[in-house]
């Protein structure tokens, strides 16, 4: 089978694939970086796993039995059954490129769309693998083409998220959490109407109002915006963190067990965001794009009813009325569009893999593994900003 990673936030996801078939004998693995242009860092992620890389050049040449994507660049040309699953909370974003539309046509998110799935009139994928029921029906708007290939197979983060919430207080101790302290977790997605794009209107509130001997702060910041700008200059402008309490995590971290021990959640419109309505946390939003959003996604459900942050008011009163204001369960009917199969993603992924590839399941249920436990947040303070001195 080949595993083609585009970034390293396609690769994070296509893990929870790949690795369910560890331990057969009967099936090698194969990996390639294929061209994208936030491609930057994914060798080194795959080596980090202890995973070499074929050239792309000679993967595309290659015959496989079956072949495993999260994007659509170039797949058409793998000479394999191709399986594409989604890489994040729901379909979020709309297409970017409306110009094969016709007019009037309602915009799709891009993984619903012809432009996506189709090559010269035929549908690429052999599977296209969807978290939840809904996603047919826009995929019936969009490109009913696809439906014969439609799987709906729930989320692994969803199902590996509620499944470690148990281990909360140990991921804390992890982290080096001090009795006491309260962690905010800032998750930022990329484009100019992120986290990371507004920075300077949120990152003197936390440099300045959040005395570290209370708070400790986790900026979970989307791969792409490594990828495009660099380790050397997202170092850079983060450098002000230094030892201020805010660690930054690397774009190859796991960064379910952050979420899950924050005390607050600090989101945009991105999939970590969404995936916090998973946790105990309070939410507090920044403003999203509403014209770049699905108005089915978790994201824009989740933007009709959590808190908002402002510049304007001392970020620390903000966090107090967010707890104050929190119940539990406030954002259950959010987390219930993250998947339609609670559960079950790893179990329904194997079948499918193996149906695929015309072999038989081994005799055992796929093992979901919880979150691994964290490094200390000073280990990522000094890896992730010290090149930066």
């Amino acid at each position: 089978m080949l595993v083609i990673a585009h970034t390293v936030t396609y690769a994070q996801r296509l893990r929870e694939v790949f690795s369910l078939l560890e331990a057969d004998l009967r099936v090698q693995v194969v990996f390639t970086a294929a061209p994208h242009a936030f491609g930057e860092g994914v060798s080194q992620y795959l080596r980090g796993l202890g995973i070499g890389t074929v050239p792309w050049e000679q993967a595309r040449r290659t015959e496989f039995d079956l072949a495993l994507a999260a994007g659509s660049r170039g797949v058409h040309e793998v000479r394999a059954p191709l399986v594409r699953l989604s890489h994040g909370a729901g379909h979020i974003k709309l297409l970017r490129n409306p110009g094969p539309l016709a007019p009037g046509e309602e915009r799709p998110p891009g993984m619903m769309s012809r432009q996506h799935l189709m090559r010269d009139g035929r549908i690429v994928p052999a599977a296209v693998v969807y978290s939840h029921e809904r996603d047919l029906e826009t995929l019936a708007r969009s490109c009913p083409e696809a439906l014969a290939v439609a799987h709906v197979a729930g989320d692994p983060c969803y199902d590996r998220i509620v499944g470690s919430t148990p281990r909360r207080e140990q991921y804390r101790r992890a982290l080096g959490m001090a009795k006491g302290q309260r962690l905010v977790v800032v998750t930022s997605t990329w484009g100019p109407t992120s986290n990371f794009g507004r920075l300077e209107a949120l990152l003197p509130q936390l440099l300045s109002e959040l005395p570290s001997s209370e708070y400790r702060v986790a900026m979970l910041v989307h791969p792409n915006v490594w990828a495009g700008h660099g380790g050397w200059q997202v170092r850079s402008w983060l450098a002000a963190c230094r030892g201020r309490g805010i660690a930054v995590v690397p774009p190859e971290a796991d960064w379910q067990a952050p979420l899950i021990a924050a005390d607050w959640v600090i989101g945009d419109h991105g999939s970590l965001t969404a995936y916090a309505t998973l946790t105990e946390a309070p939410l507090l939003l920044t403003p999203g794009p509403r014209r770049e959003i699905s108005v089915q996604s978790p994201a824009a459900h989740l933007a009709a009813v959590a808190p908002v942050v402002s510049p304007l008011y001392p970020l620390r009163e903000q966090l107090d009325y967010a707890a104050e204001h929190y119940r539990t369960g406030q954002y259950e009917q959010v987390a219930s569009l993250l998947s339609s199969a609670p559960g079950q993603f790893h179990r329904r992924m194997r079948a499918l893999l193996y149906r695929l590839l015309r072999l038989g399941e081994p005799a055992i249920a796929p093992e979901v593994a919880p979150v691994p436990l964290p490094p200390c947040l000073e280990e990522w303070e000094d890896t992730s900003l010290g090149e930066a001195r």
